[in-house]
């Protein structure tokens, strides 16, 4: 899904923050599979299998669709290029954000598993007392 990158910086620092948008993403996915495995019985494999999945749906489609098509696509014109790439913020570090995205996403699942799996269980355990 693309969203609106035009406040985005270019090269690294919008790799970076794109990465920064992946990561809360996933700790929010997350944190709705992790509630919903937890009711059904879900391991934890499936519970970070389809959050990863979903959060790179939600964060790095666009870029990531918009890098296949230009290294795939079968552009028959410069004039149909320059049109397409006049839609891309920052065709140059395209890739920069795809990486920095694809680990943000990871990183999220790993902040909202200690945020929900380990500390919530430790707190949930604290109110019990």
């Amino acid at each position: 899904m693309h969203y609106d990158q035009s406040w985005m910086g270019y090269g690294m620092v919008g790799g970076m923050q794109a990465g920064l948008i992946a990561l809360v993403v996933g700790v929010l996915v997350f944190g709705v599979f992790h509630a919903i495995g937890t009711r059904n019985g879900w391991h934890y494999g499936a519970q970070f299998g389809w959050s990863y999945l979903i959060t790179l749906a939600l964060a790095a489609s666009g870029d990531l669709s918009d890098l296949v098509y230009f290294n795939y696509g079968q552009l028959q014109s410069i004039q149909l290029l320059k049109a397409k790439l006049a839609e891309v913020h920052d065709p140059d570090g395209m890739g920069t954000r795809v990486f920095f995205e694809f680990c943000g996403a990871a990183a999220g699942l790993y902040v909202g598993w200690l945020l929900f799996g380990v500390l919530g269980r430790r707190w949930f355990a604290s109110l019990r007392k």
